[in-house]
């Protein structure tokens, strides 16, 4: 330092000219080398360095889950060095602090798995050095498994002597599917990354033997390979923090030391959700479940566990150790049920000595298999079990899942939308309370009401026929009306129709096309009617959210087809109904009205936009859960007389 001063002097007496660039660019240069850091950012410790270093290990992703996690660093500490707190950041807010360690680690509700998180956490030196690491959590994503498509099969091949065939050609694998032979699609020998979720039994029957349970699960532990992830669960009635997902023996390790045996067992509860742990991790998923097989506390049992297991994917590998009452023998008999339908293996053993072996054992089993593919004949989405068997060469045993449930299809919910009004046709405000929704006869049981404030795409179709001459300024003003009333965040669409249905302009909020178009109206010409109620539905059919048309017309179709020039459409082809415009209004949910006069006309129209905005929307899960595109009869029916209610008479059911 100084040096570097006395450089900076002798630079003070250069020429004029020179002396300002040189004093600035010197000055640059005294002034870095004074700047120190503030922080280290993800600083690891390599072979042979001693430095002070942070590293966030847990989690390094998402479960999907709304659950309580360990946020995990690993912190080195230079020789001869100390650091302050640890400080713990989701997003910026503090949620803990650590004053001593190992382990570095605080809990933390991830209350929104679908957002992005950055975890921050931080140390500083006694020099006031700050050191940290940041990970991002991006969002969770949802794959729907609705349909059937393929099957993946992971499966061991092993010999007599119980060593693992490694060399089988794909010719010589055979599946069968409920006893139906399947083309294979697929058979690869590839190692691939595994997810593994430690689900530990730490319950008070377990407290007596909480030292073998820590070194089972830290030898299994030990086991993971190179890209391997592990997820480390505790449960006793409930399933506690969990660490993870992380690729970091030291945090696994401390994870499994910090256990304490305490409460009761939910064993068949806690698989079920150790194994939505897994949804959405890619790669092979394999359970290990160290218990000692008693469950006094589930509400689920063994086909449910069954079932999570399919829908995660997981091999389930059980380590039975006793407790204080030994192993249970019923649930050594539904751990073995379990681990053979998913293609795992049960483990009872004896003595620490033997937990060496085993973790081994497990290891080798999920890494050495055989991926398996084909596409199902059944392709039906029925939620039935189907039972799967591989066939390979006689001498040899084949270890795979049994069999899968098929997706089921998705519940039917119909959204209705309706409005009601008194007998004086005044639009009224009600309740969920105030009506029962009837579909074929059955009553439903509504589980969302509202209002329908959601904005609306409307058409409005104006007919400029020869026989609407007389009636042309009356459309103009009336039409011009209803463009200014809709709200702003309405769309609007313009189509008139005579000889052929024409747009003015499509879909969109700027209120001056419509009513440019409205102004430049002119009525001659034949009347295609249903060609624009065609083109009209067309242009709403790919639009999400409310659709509505409002259409101007006489009700006179002088284009029937047969008649020249002939229409291209049929009432029948746009609605499939009787031939009046009442019948349009009846069976979308509209009205029908009738003008002589344009006090009248201008009347209608502002109900019609009435009608728009008060509207409600409901839905319920069909109690019909066949997926057969019938059409089924919808009624809503107010519990007060007197009151009218409009809605679209139904909808057709999907299908498979």
């Amino acid at each position: 330092m100084h040096m570097a001063a006395q450089n900076c002097e002798m630079t003070g007496k250069l020429g004029s000219e020179s002396t300002k660039f040189a004093v600035l660019l010197l000055a640059l240069v005294c002034l870095g080398g004074a700047v120190w850091p503030s922080a280290q950012q993800g600083v690891v410790a390599g072979v042979g360095q001693d430095v002070t270093s942070v590293r966030i290990t847990s989690p390094l992703g998402r479960t999907g889950l709304v659950t309580k996690v360990r946020i995990v660093a690993q912190i080195h500490v230079q020789t001869g060095s100390s650091i302050s707190a640890v400080s713990f950041f989701v997003d910026g807010m503090l949620v803990g602090m650590v004053e001593t360690g190992p382990p570095y680690a605080v809990d933390w509700v991830d209350d929104n798995p679908f957002e992005r998180r950055e975890l921050v956490v931080q140390a500083a030196d006694a020099s006031g050095q700050v050191f940290k690491d940041t990970i991002v959590l991006p969002p969770f994503e949802v794959n729907d498994k609705t349909e059937v498509t393929s099957i993946l099969l992971e499966t061991s091949v092993y010999d007599k002597s119980g060593k693992f065939v490694s060399n089988l050609k794909p010719e010589l694998f055979g599946v069968t599917e409920n006893g139906s032979p399947q083309k294979i699609d697929l058979v690869a020998r590839e190692t691939i990354p595994t997810n593994l979720l430690l689900l530990v039994d730490n319950s008070q029957s377990m407290g007596r033997r909480m030292d073998f349970v820590r070194a089972a699960a830290e030898r299994l532990a030990r086991s993971l390979r190179e890209n391997d992830r592990a997820i480390v669960a505790p449960f006793n009635a409930h399933v506690g923090t969990i660490t993870g997902p992380t690729d970091d023996p030291a945090t696994i390790a401390q994870a499994i030391a910090a256990m304490q045996a305490k409460g009761g067992t939910a064993m068949f509860d806690a698989m079920i959700e150790g194994m939505r742990l897994l949804n959405g991790l890619e790669g092979r998923r394999a359970v290990v479940l160290i218990t000692d097989g008693y469950d006094e506390n589930s509400a689920a049992g063994v086909d449910d566990v069954l079932r999570a297991a399919e829908q995660a994917g997981a091999t389930v590998y059980t380590v039975a150790i006793g407790g204080v009452a030994g192993v249970s023998l019923k649930g050594q008999t539904i751990l073995k049920k379990i681990t053979e339908v998913t293609g795992g293996r049960s483990y009872i053993p004896p003595r620490e000595a033997e937990l060496a072996p085993l973790a081994d054992a497990i290891a080798t089993d999920t890494h050495s298999r055989y991926l398996i593919t084909y596409t199902p004949v059944n392709q039906k989405k029925d939620g039935t079990w189907r039972g799967i068997a591989i066939d390979v060469p006689e001498g040899l045993k084949v270890r795979t899942r049994s069999g899968y449930f098929a997706p089921a299809a998705p519940p039917i919910r119909p959204t209705i939308e309706f409005t009601i009004m008194d007998s004086a046709r005044n639009y009224l405000d009600v309740t969920s309370e105030d009506l029962d929704v009837i579909e074929d006869g059955i009553k439903q049981s509504v589980d969302t009401f509202q209002e329908a404030v959601d904005p609306v795409s409307i058409v409005m179709a104006l007919d400029s026929s020869g026989s609407m001459k007389k009636a042309a300024d009356l459309v103009r003003a009336t039409a011009k009306e209803f463009v200014v009333a809709i709200r702003p965040e309405d769309s609007l669409a313009l189509v008139t129709f005579a000889d052929e249905p024409k747009f003015a302009h499509t879909l969109a909020k700027n209120r001056e096309w419509s009513l440019e178009a409205i102004e430049k109206y002119k009525a001659d010409g034949r009347t295609a009617l249903y060609d624009a109620m065609w083109n009209s539905l067309k242009h709403l059919q790919g639009v999400q959210g409310r659709r509505a048309i409002v259409l101007l017309s006489d009700g006179k179709d002088e284009d029937n087809p047969g008649m020249a020039p002939g229409s291209q459409h049929t009432f029948e082809e746009v609605l499939e109904l009787t031939r009046t415009v009442g019948a349009i209004a009846k069976v979308s949910g509209g009205q029908v009205f009738y003008a002589t006069n344009e006090m009248q006309l201008s009347n209608q129209f502002h109900q019609v936009v009435e009608g728009l905005r008060r509207r409600y929307v409901l839905s319920y899960v069909s109690t019909n859960s066949n997926h057969n595109g019938a059409w089924r009869k919808v009624e809503i029916k107010p519990r007060a007389n007197g009151r009218v209610v409009s809605t679209r008479g139904g909808y057709f059911a999907p299908e498979n």
